[in-house]
């Protein structure tokens, strides 16, 4: 019989973030989800989002909004995906020492993609511009690619 585990209640939340994170992940990249699975994906951001702002740190909850930004800009729901962008740029501005590099250019990147899926071509190409110059100063390799990867990947609603 294997050993039962115990965790703290802040384990746990931790441990629950990060598994609905995966969960949402494993939804954004399947290539043909059906509409059953759109709604679980958007139920994995949202739960992974409750599970690190309990989790504690700024820094989570900024990339959990980050997460549901580009959740709703897959979806094409525009406005929704508009808000979780700022919301994800006014806590990196908020928190700047607490964030890694890769925050601002995916922070950017959110922005960017959500003006696009609400049409606004001019406004997308700021941002990803923006987006452009914050990935450029990312220092470590493997985030500086999985940056660029994100934001080469996905629809851009014909803005490039």
């Amino acid at each position: 019989m294997a050993e039962e585990k115990t965790y703290t209640l802040s384990q746990a939340q931790l441990h629950f973030a990060m598994d609905f994170n995966r969960k949402t992940w494993e939804l954004l990249e399947k290539k043909d989800r059906t509409p059953d699975e759109d709604q679980r994906m958007l139920d994995y951001a949202h739960a992974s989002l409750a599970h690190w702002r309990t989790a504690g740190a700024e820094v989570r909850h900024q990339r959990g909004q980050w997460l549901l930004a580009r959740v709703y800009a897959v979806l094409g729901e525009g406005a929704r995906a508009l808000k979780h962008a700022r919301l994800c740029y006014e806590l990196l501005d908020g928190h700047k020492a607490d964030m890694e590099d890769f925050d601002f250019a995916f922070a950017y990147e959110a922005i960017a993609r959500a003006y696009a899926v609400n049409g606004d071509k001019a406004e997308a190409k700021r941002f990803i511009q923006m987006a452009q110059k914050a990935g450029e100063v990312i220092k470590e390799k493997e985030d500086k690619d999985i940056f660029f990867d994100e934001l080469k990947g996905g629809d851009w609603n014909g803005v490039i």
